[in-house]
């Protein structure tokens, strides 16, 4: 790991107190959909002047309380990246937290402080606070005052409104795309339906999540409505939370049965099957992982 020169003493964003700037510290980051098309991890680097390196305890917010949490797991391997730019922190804290999310590990229910995370994620708790309200608009999680975040606890009744909505969004749309587009341009999505299958492969849930989502972005994004791509990615993303009152199956099996269904799918969309078409497109989005 690169480390950045010493720096001089700063207040603390949330107590005023003087925090010494440690080493730079890397930022974990979740497999994106374009590295796993290549057949390769991604690739990405150090923060630049991050506010406290891991392992170092941040100064808490006020009324906040770090001391009794569990430790966020880190990423289970590490790689290579190239130098960013601090403007980024925020960026690759919230996707750090999005995969902590979809992998189960920040655990339904609990309360994580903005400073015990960015403890963990060797930054100070700025970024990770803002990180946390954007998820808070997301609906991932809400504000707990004095305190700091609650992971939603979401059931299996939350899944199934996410999956209506869906289904009444995407299903005309690509009903409409099935008699219009030409075989060639759904030909062209065959490498981001085998991107999915090698994701599940692995059986990890938030690289699956990011190439899943990328191959009905690029579905719909064949409708030409910006807008509405961006509300189903929205709607996709929330329905790839973890759920605490379901027994489904959502191990390496039930992982490529779901990616299998993306080549079945673009099968019946090159054939003009309206009929398969609707079909597939509700079962998939109803079972959707």
């Amino acid at each position: 790991m690169q480390h950045a020169g010493p720096q001089g003493a700063h207040g603390s964003p949330d107590t005023g107190a003087p925090v010494s700037q440690p080493a730079a510290a890397r930022v974990p980051q979740q497999l994106r959909a374009a590295d796993v098309n290549r057949g390769r991890p991604a690739a990405s680097g150090p923060t630049a002047r991050p506010d406290a390196a891991a392992g170092t305890p941040v100064a808490g917010a006020r009324g906040e309380h770090t001391h009794s949490e569990a430790p966020i797991p880190l990423p289970r391997a590490e790689r290579a990246r190239p130098v960013v730019q601090r403007s980024s922190v925020r960026g690759q804290i919230l996707d750090a937290l999005r995969t902590a999310l979809v992998g189960g590990e920040l655990a339904p229910g609990e309360v994580y402080s903005a400073p015990a995370l960015g403890d963990r994620f060797g930054v100070s708790a700025t970024p990770v606070r803002e990180a946390m309200q954007q998820l808070a608009l997301e609906g991932a999680v809400e504000v707990v005052p004095n305190r700091g975040f609650r992971v939603v606890a979401r059931g299996a009744r939350e899944l199934a409104e996410l999956a209506e909505i869906r289904a009444l969004i995407e299903l005309p749309v690509l009903l409409r795309l099935a008699r219009t587009v030409p075989a060639e341009r759904w030909t062209e999505l065959r490498p981001l339906a085998e991107a999915t299958a090698r994701a599940a492969s692995t059986g990890c849930r938030a690289t699956y999540a990011e190439t899943d989502r990328a191959f009905h972005r690029a579905v719909l994004s064949l409708s030409g409505n910006t807008q509405l791509v961006q509300i189903a990615d929205d709607l996709h993303r929330r329905a790839q939370w973890p759920l605490v009152d379901t027994k489904a199956d959502t191990g390496r099996a039930a992982l490529m049965k779901d990616a299998a269904a993306h080549t079945t799918l673009l099968d019946a969309l090159i054939d003009r099957d309206v009929q398969l078409v609707q079909s597939l497109t509700r079962n998939h989005v109803t079972g959707a992982h």
